[in-house]
C-alpha cells in the first residue's frame, strides 16, 4: 500500500484513513475467529461525533450491532477487545454470542470513549465487507408473459445452439427467479431487515424513470451504509444463463464463492462458447410488463410459488 495514498473508507459521514491489517493466524485454532492487530489509525473526533453520555462512573456510549460481528471486536483469546480497552482506557461490555444488545463502552475520559468508539465502528466496517451478501434489492419481472417469453428463448437456443461448447439446459435462469438487481446488501439481524424496509419506505417519495430511481436508491443505501460504495450507477440486467446453475440450480451469480464466514473459495467452472447465442439471439423479444414494487428478496430461500422468499417491499404503482 501507498502510505502516501492509504485506502479511505466512509462511515456514517465520516472519512477515515485505513491502515494494512496484520491477521495472525493460530494452529489448532478456529479460523473464522479474526484476530486484528494494528487496524485503522483514525483522525481526533469531536465530541459531537457521537452521543456520549455523561454517568456516575464518567462516560458512556452504546454501540448497535450484529452479534454476528461480536467476535472481530472480542479478536482471539480476547485480545482485540483487550488492546482496545489498554489503549483507549475504557472498558468495553460486548453481549454473550447468540444475545442481540448494544456494545457499551464506558471510560472516564469522554475522548477515551469516543476513540474506542470509532475503533470499533472501523472494525465493525472492515468485517462486515467480509460477509457474503445475504439479500438483494430487485425488481421481479416474473411475469407470466417473461417467463413464457424466456422459456421460448430458451427452447430456440438449444435447438439452435446446443453443439456450441458448454450450452446445455443446467445454464438457464429458473423462469420464476428471474429479476433485475438494484443492489446486493449483507443483513446480519433483524434489525437490519427492519431498518433496509424503512429506508425502502423513504425512497417510495422519488420514484421517477427506472435507471434514475435504481441509481437513487442505490445512492440511498451507499449512505445507509447497508450496500457497499463500490459503484454509483446500477447495471439494470436479468441473468438469463450462468455456469454457476450447472452444479447448483440455486446459484446466484459470482456472490456464492464465499463460504459462510466469508472466505473466498475456489470453484472450477465450465465455460461455455456463447458467440452463437450473442450472434442470434441479440434482439430476442423477452415480454413487456410493468415494474411495479421494489423487493428485498433473500438469497437460498424461494416461496411457495418459486419466486425469491421476500422479507419486504414497496408497491408504486
Amino acid at each position: 500500500m501507498d502510505i502516501l495514498r492509504p485506502q479511505l473508507i466512509r462511515i456514517d459521514g465520516r472519512i477515515y484513513r485505513k491502515n494494512p491489517i496484520q491477521e495472525q493466524n493460530y494452529q489448532h485454532e478456529e479460523d473464522d475467529e479474526d484476530f486484528f492487530e494494528g487496524g485503522a489509525e483514525c483522525p481526533e473526533e469531536p465530541c459531537e461525533a457521537y452521543v456520549v453520555v455523561q454517568t456516575q462512573q464518567g462516560f458512556q456510549c452504546s454501540i448497535r450491532a450484529p452479534s454476528l460481528l461480536y467476535k472481530h471486536i472480542v479478536g482471539k483469546r480476547g485480545d482485540t477487545k483487550k488492546k482496545l480497552e489498554t489503549e483507549t482506557k475504557t472498558t468495553i461490555n460486548i453481549p454473550r454470542p447468540g444475545q442481540e444488545g448494544d456494545i457499551v463502552i464506558t471510560g472516564q475520559h469522554r475522548s477515551g470513549v469516543v476513540s474506542a468508539r470509532t475503533r470499533i465502528d472501523v472494525l465493525l466496517h472492515t468485517f462486515r465487507r467480509k460477509q457474503p451478501f445475504t439479500h438483494f434489492l430487485a425488481f421481479y419481472l416474473n411475469e407470466a408473459d417473461v417467463q413464457e417469453r424466456f422459456l421460448k428463448f430458451q427452447e430456440e437456443v438449444l435447438e439452435k445452439c446446443s453443439m456450441d461448447r458448454g450450452v446445455n439446459g443446467t445454464i438457464f435462469q429458473k423462469p420464476k427467479k428471474l429479476h433485475l438487481t438494484i443492489g446486493v446488501l449483507v443483513l446480519l439481524s433483524e434489525q437490519e431487515i427492519q431498518q433496509t424496509r424503512e429506508l425502502l419506505q423513504q425512497c417510495k417519495q422519488e420514484f421517477i424513470e427506472l435507471q434514475e430511481l435504481a441509481d437513487r436508491v442505490l445512492e440511498r443505501f451507499q449512505s445507509s451504509g447497508l450496500i457497499g460504495k463500490e459503484g454509483s450507477h446500477v447495471k439494470l440486467h436479468a441473468t438469463v444463463m450462468n455456469t454457476l446453475f450447472r452444479k447448483d440450480p440455486n446459484a446466484e451469480g459470482r456472490y456464492n464463492l464465499y463460504t459462510p464466514d466469508g472466505k473466498y473459495i475456489f470453484k472450477e467452472r465450465e465455460s461455455f462458447d456463447g458467440r452463437n447465442i450473442l450472434k442470434l439471439f441479440e434482439n430476442f423479444y423477452f415480454g413487456a410488463l410493468k415494474l411495479n414494487s421494489i423487493h428485498i428478496s433473500q438469497r437460498f430461500a424461494v416461496d411457495n410459488f418459486g419466486n425469491y422468499a421476500s422479507c419486504g417491499q414497496i408497491d408504486f404503482s
